[in-house]
This record gives structure tokens, sequence and C-alpha cells, in this order.
């Protein structure tokens, strides 16, 4: 279990994580979301024992992990794919750090068999695409066996199967009991994979609960609705109480469930072609509950509506 209880650092008068506190259990795959400049990488950071937090603790199955011997047999990380000597063939990379927490052997062929990289095992690192080094660093994270894994944006440079691979790998591996926390931006895939979140604004926590509770809570329901005289039961829905936004193609209502809709149509003698409830979505949700939290926000032209 990951445990963070007041975490706070700073840098000169920056402080880049505030009084941050929450739990990450096994058995989930929790995502951990945040604007740009958030924290998210810092947290993971001081969890890992890279950063000494100026106040507050990060441990891991009770521990700091940087006092933790032998670390890769108890957390497999992969933080920056980059980060990795590009004159050395995978094969010897893997060996290597095998070899640094006492590791057999034949884990760095079962790794890279995992990963999809046996057939480049003896090419050096340098020449691999991005996507290849984050199979690489995913393999990494795995040499050890452990039952905690952390990625910090482990999508980045994968392909469509790339993607798909990774989703299901980190399924099965919080499936089998391990605790997974996975950093990104790419809302679409969270909403996939994750079951459970941690977001966070300028270093502080916005919420700590399940993918669902959170797209719930931020996104207000809506009910997609098409109909040939589209305007008149506009009309009717707002005399009702309703918001009512009119589209090209159709009316998004919001106040109001599609039951009673169903209703008002009827009474007006309005065909409806189509009454779709809109499921709550976790990037709307992310958008309006860390509006206040984005550094570096765009402004749409005069004239021009936010898509």
């Amino acid at each position: 279990m990951i445990e963070v209880r007041e975490l706070s650092k700073r840098y000169g008068t920056t402080t880049a994580v505030r009084a941050l506190s929450f739990t990450v259990r096994p058995g989930h795959v929790t995502g951990f979301l945040g604007p740009n400049g958030a924290g998210k990488t810092t947290t993971l950071r001081m969890l890992l024992g890279l950063n000494t937090p100026t106040a507050g603790t990060a441990t891991i199955d009770g521990r700091d992990f940087g006092a933790v011997d032998r670390g890769l047999r108890h957390v497999g990380a992969l933080l920056d794919a980059q980060d990795v000597h590009g004159g050395r063939t995978a094969r010897a990379h893997l060996s290597a750090v095998a070899a640094s927490n006492g590791i057999p052997r034949g884990r760095v062929r079962d790794v890279l068999d995992e990963v999809g990289l046996a057939d480049v095992a003896g090419r050096r690192i340098g020449g691999f695409s991005l996507g290849m080094k984050q199979r690489l660093g995913i393999a990494g994270a795995l040499l050890g066996d452990p039952p905690v894994l952390i990625f910090d944006e482990p999508l980045n440079g994968l392909d469509p199967e790339g993607v798909q691979w990774l989703r299901a790998l980190l399924r099965r591996l919080a499936a089998e009991g391990r605790t997974v926390f996975v950093s990104s931006h790419q809302m679409s895939e969270m909403e996939l994979c994750a079951e459970q979140l941690i977001v966070i604004g300028r270093g502080e926590l916005i919420a700590a609960e399940s993918l669902t509770e959170f797209a719930a809570r931020g996104t207000r329901q809506g009910v997609r609705v098409r109909a040939r005289a589209a305007e008149r039961l506009a009309r009717a829905l707002r005399a009702e109480g309703a918001e009512v936004l009119s589209g090209e193609e159709a009316l998004t209502v919001t106040g109001m469930d599609a039951e009673r809709i169903g209703d008002l149509a009827l009474l007006y003698e309005v065909a409806l072609a189509e009454l779709t409830p809109l499921t709550a979505s976790l990037e709307q949700a992310f958008m309006e509950l860390t509006a206040d939290s984005v550094d570096y926000a765009t402004t749409p032209r005069t004239g021009e509506e936010t898509r």
C-alpha cells in the first residue's frame, strides 16, 4: 500500500506539493491525474526516495523506499523512458539492473518477452523509438516481479497496439493483487483502465475516489434529444425548468431526466427520433474540477467556441 501523509515540497519560494495526503491500495489500477505543473512527478519522486520532502511522509508498505535494499523486488517504477544509456543493448541494460538487485538473469529474458522486445534484445537502445524505450522501461519495472508498480506517463510514444497491450497489462497486474499507480494525461485511457483516482492541482489534493464517483461529481448529467419539432419541444422543456442547448443535430437537455422529457414530448405531441441519457465523462469532470488549477490555460479567440 502507498501512503502519503501531509507531504510537502518547496523549491525556494515555490511550493510544488502542499500538505498532500492520500492512500493507494492494492488490487486496483489507480490513476494519478492533474494539470501540467500539478506536482505529480515531484510526488512520485518523493515516493521513490529521489527527492527529499520538505515536510510529511511518503511510504510504500509502511517504509521509506529510499532505505530499502534491492528495491526492484519491492517496487517497480518507470519515471522517464529516455533516461537510459543509449550505447547499451536492451539485454545488457536489464542484465545490469538485475545484477544490482540480486535478480536472476532468467528474468531478463522473461520481461523482454513480456514487453515484446525479445527480437531486438541485442540492439543498442540509442536506436530505439520512444515507444520501444517505453516498453524497455516497463520491462525494467517488471524485472523484480514486485508487488507495487509506479508509472509516470507510460503511454507516451506507444502506437495503438502498444496502448491496448499496456491497458491489458495494467489490469492484469492489478487483478494479481498488486498496487498499480499510473500518472497520465490521457483521459480516454484512464477511463478505460483505472478504477480509482487521485487528482491533484497546484500540489494540493482535489479528489481521492473511484473514477465513477469523480466523473459523476464533476459533470452535470444530460440527455440528448432528436425530434422534428425540436424548437417547440425546447420551449416546453425550458418552461418546465430544464436547460436546453440547441445543436445542429440535437438538443442537449440538463436538469431533467429522460422519462420526464418523454412525457412532455407526448403531451405536446412531438415525435422523438432519439432520447439518450449522456453518461458522465472523465475528461469533462477533470476539466471542470481542475479549472482553477491550470497554470497555462488557453483562451478561445473572439467568436470561437471551446470544443
